[in-house]
């Protein structure tokens, strides 16, 4: 009696809802045809109906938990929290006694995510991610999850919609994007580490404009399995920290293959122990600053970033300018493959995609299906011009620039490459400018609008290229943090490490 009840996967569309479609799609089907089509379809139907009653693959939850609970504004002084719990893993490992943020666009089971946005509130996971799994393995204890930008999409500090998350240097800047809570948690001592995410710098903005540390690894060393994606081919999630050791340590826990849930990986993936391989020893490294990337720079900017780097000669390492042009368009590129990659991947594709293998997390899908569907008016302004511009660009020219995008992505990164085989590493200023001023009521949308991503010139390139990337702080000025950006070769993600950990050494050796 019980399959009488069971309602199928998929219900069989009607002759007149085949003919609508039809001519929406410019098939002018007859409905002779129509119907011989329906008639087929029953046996996809039920092949539909098949695969979804078998049982699917779901992610572990280890240990146990409460919900936790929402902080309020006293306890929140600089917004860096969208949600408190405590959830204590292993009671041994490299992480015991660390405190670890998470990024709220990374999935905690049985706590509360929004990723910034109203669209995914009330949302709960069930699941854990691939590496909040590996830092309470490790021993971590994870203390909240983080306010970010709605949908990670800016780099400034203000689109969350619980509100702007406050620079603690100043707390009229901003404090960074999207990982904005992430980096703010740490600076302010009230976590150890955190995680943030990047696909257009923020892991390392917040950083740089935190006075932090923070990697980009390689794409694909760290899985992004069970966060939500905004361009499959420029995930990443790395570690953010008060000194480049933590942040090593924090990547060795969650860096290596993810059992084939992740398309972002190789199986090959090897993981050294980072944290012991990171030392202040880079005599005879070579390392290039890219004139370009200091290009349109704020002059302190520029003097803070070139002494740290010139410093490094004192420890042994050949220090000398070099040309890359490539470079300077490199932002551009990431535009094109960014906005309407994002575009297919998180909006019409809820925030997972399309055509990938692996783990497809189903409740997190639906969330982002509701969601647009019932509330695309409160999407920020960045969110909603980025839909806006690719569904224009996308029903006029199809995806002949997101192709030409990833074309000239194919350039772009054998420059790089081509410069690493001269240079251990490349060397630049992680942002052109120092933290900027939050909006006010007086800002106009185009002033906000232009806030949002104005920074990412020398960041976002790295997240297309997938080529690991440090922010390392070198000095303030007028009070605000200034962040050097350290490149390496694809999984030499070690030796920015360590050219990284010698910078920090420098500094208080001038």
């Amino acid at each position: 009696m019980g399959d009488l009840y069971k309602v199928p996967a998929i219900k069989l569309p009607s002759v007149d809802q085949l003919q609508e479609l039809s001519r929406s799609l410019g098939i002018q089907c007859s409905v002779e045809e129509l119907e011989d089509y329906r008639e087929h379809m029953k046996g996809l139907t039920e092949t539909y109906d098949r695969v979804s009653r078998l049982e699917g693959p779901s992610l572990p939850v280890k240990y146990p938990r409460t919900p936790g609970y929402r902080p309020c504004p006293q306890d929140n002084k600089y917004n860096a929290w969208y949600w408190r719990c405590d959830i204590k893993g292993a009671e041994s490992g490299k992480l015991a006694g660390k405190t670890i943020a998470i990024k709220d666009s990374v999935a905690v089971a049985g706590v509360p995510m929004m990723n910034g946005s109203k669209i995914l509130e009330g949302y709960v996971p069930e699941f854990d991610a691939t590496i909040i799994s590996r830092i309470l393995d490790a021993g971590g204890r994870i203390i909240g999850k983080t306010n970010c930008e709605d949908l990670c999409l800016s780099g400034s500090s203000f689109t969350n919609v619980t509100g702007p998350i406050l620079n603690p240097n100043d707390p009229t800047k901003t404090s960074g994007g999207s990982s904005a809570g992430s980096a703010v948690a740490v600076a302010t001592g009230e976590a150890d580490m955190a995680i943030g995410g990047d696909q257009g710098g923020s892991i390392r903005i917040p950083s740089c404009w935190c006075g932090l540390a923070g990697i980009k690894p390689t794409f694909g060393l760290v899985p992004y399995t069970g966060a939500s994606s905004i361009e499959t081919t420029i995930d990443h999630l790395g570690p953010i920290a008060k000194s480049v050791k933590d942040c090593a340590l924090l990547l060795e826990v969650i860096a290596g293959f993810d059992e084939g849930r992740d398309p972002r990986q190789y199986p090959s993936i090897q993981v050294p122990e980072y944290s012991k391989l990171v030392t202040n020893d880079i005599a005879g490294k070579k390392i290039g600053l890219v004139k370009e990337g200091f290009e349109g720079c704020e002059p302190d900017v520029v003097s803070q970033v070139q002494k740290a780097a010139l410093g490094l000669r004192r420890l042994g390492a050949e220090v000398e300018e070099m040309s890359l042009p490539m470079h300077s368009e490199g932002v551009h590129i990431w535009t094109l493959i960014t906005l309407e990659g994002a575009d297919k991947c998180m909006i019409q594709g809820n925030g997972m995609g399309y055509q990938n293998k692996g783990f497809y997390p189903f409740s997190l899908q639906e969330a982002y299906a509701r969601g647009i569907k019932a509330r695309p008016q409160d999407l920020s302004e960045t969110v909603k011009m980025m839909i806006l511009y690719t569904g224009y660009v996308s029903q006029n020219y199809q995806n002949r620039f997101y192709a030409m995008g990833q074309n000239q992505n194919i350039m772009l990164t054998k420059a790089y490459n081509k410069a690493l085989e001269t240079y251990d590493v490349l060397v630049m200023p992680t942002l052109p400018f120092k933290a900027s001023k939050l909006p006010t009521s007086k800002d106009t949308r185009q002033d906000r609008l232009n806030l949002a991503l104005k920074m990412a010139k020398n960041t976002a390139p790295f997240d297309i290229t997938g080529h690991p990337a440090l922010t390392v702080n070198v000095g303030f000025s007028q009070i605000l943090p200034i962040g050097m950006m350290i490149i390496g070769r694809h999984f030499d993600d070690v030796t920015v490490l360590q050219v990284g950990h010698a910078a920090e050494i420098a500094k208080f050796l001038s």
